[in-house]
């Protein structure tokens, strides 16, 4: 009884730490917030190129959180960094591996891409 309550405990706890420390390290932005910066920025989709390939925001380079720690060279680490995936998870984790790196202008869409209305394009 007293593991598995050490262990629920530890979940809470893990949990708690991982949505606070992404609240440092990223900046949730709206749509209309996304619009208006990510032309000035890399817009990154860390989502498979399955998903990439079945739609996604216009000028995006996809680069999967899979692959981010091999292609840590293709991102500019002066230059703002705007995530999106399907609903957030992998941004996130997408923009904690950045922070460590050294990124500090990291920005995702709030609700990714399903939630995403604007222009998109498709393979």
């Amino acid at each position: 009884m007293y593991i598995l309550l050490v262990v629920i405990v530890a979940v809470i706890a893990y949990t708690l730490f991982n949505y606070f420390y992404q609240k440092k390290v990223v900046k949730t932005l709206t749509q209309e917030e996304f619009i208006e910066g990510y032309r000035k920025a890399q817009l990154i989709d860390v989502r498979e190129p399955n998903e990439f390939d079945a739609g996604h925001i216009l000028g995006a380079r996809n680069i999967p959180l899979t692959q981010m720690k091999m292609r840590l060279k293709e991102i500019r680490p002066d230059k703002p960094v705007y995530l999106y995936c399907q609903n957030n998870t992998r941004s996130g984790r997408a923009a904690q591996m950045l922070y460590r790196k050294g990124y500090k202008q990291i920005y995702q869409l709030k609700g990714g891409f399903k939630k995403w209305t604007g222009k998109i394009k498709t393979k």
